[in-house]
């Protein structure tokens, strides 16, 4: 396991050497609880609110916002997003529910009761993950950086380059707050990397290698990869799912003897 993620780290960063993967603590997983999830879900982004489980999911023509029963799967509330768009990540922001598309530069404002349009907003480049906190809304779009945006009035005011051992690490992809750390997958891996939202330093890893074999995945694609995370800060539980997974996971995180 270690060693497939190492190798993976290297590819990503770009290094010449192992040390600086091997500087930073690394966190496997232990599977506490595991819930039906649609498989043909195509997750972009996965949060909880007020205790309830929302999804965001992907591909023209196909793209929604949900809300899910987290025991069963079944989804409880559902709005289609416009079919010429390819639906990307989601997050809360006080009383909406806010999500990116990936290349129509345009994210969408929901009532989170109703599902109700609200408004939309725009940006440059790819839309890719987003999460929010008390202060802040972040976004990735599959660079090495971070946008930081107003909750307010949804522009963007700075960018947090993403680094490891000062290393840039790109596809950041899936992102959520954990306890004050901002927590990205890094597209096409089973990888998670843990960041300071402040600094932008990776302080650690989360390896969920074996989580899913590919086999045991929703479809043969190539796509079915690990994509969603989602905290509910109140029962302090930590949930993840991938693209067209027929599974979500509650897991509890065990960091790696000796890291």
């Amino acid at each position: 396991m270690l060693k497939s993620f190492a190798l993976t780290a290297l590819v990503l960063a770009g290094c010449a050497a192992t040390s600086a993967v091997a500087a930073l603590p690394v966190y496997g997983f232990v599977v506490k609880n595991t819930y039906p999830h649609d498989p043909q879900a195509f997750t972009q982004g996965l949060f909880f609110r007020n205790g309830q489980l929302f999804e965001t999911t992907g591909i023209i023509g196909r793209s929604t916002l949900r809300r899910l029963d987290l025991k069963t799967g079944k989804v409880l509330q559902q709005a289609a997003l416009p079919r010429d768009v390819f639906g990307e990540g989601s997050t809360a922001v006080g009383e909406h529910i806010l999500g990116l598309t990936w290349q129509s530069k345009t994210g969408y404002v929901f009532d989170a009761k109703t599902f109700t349009l609200k408004g939309k907003f725009p940006y440059e480049g790819e839309g890719w993950g987003l999460a929010s906190d008390a202060r802040h809304v972040y976004m990735s779009d599959g660079s090495a950086s971070i946008r930081v945006l107003d909750p307010a009035t949804l522009k963007e005011v700075r960018r947090v380059p993403v680094t490891a051992e000062g290393k840039p690490i790109a596809s950041l992809n899936e992102l959520e707050i954990v306890d004050g750390e901002l927590y990205a997958n890094v597209w096409g891996t089973d990888i998670i990397a843990r960041i300071d939202p402040a600094s932008g330093k990776v302080t650690g890893w989360i390896d969920l290698t074996n989580l899913l074999p590919r086999e045991k995945r929703g479809t043969s694609s190539v796509d079915a990869v690990l994509n969603g995370i989602a905290y509910d800060d109140k029962q302090r539980k930590l949930y993840v799912t991938g693209k067209f997974w027929p599974k979500l996971f509650e897991i509890e995180l065990v960091r790696f003897e000796g890291r």
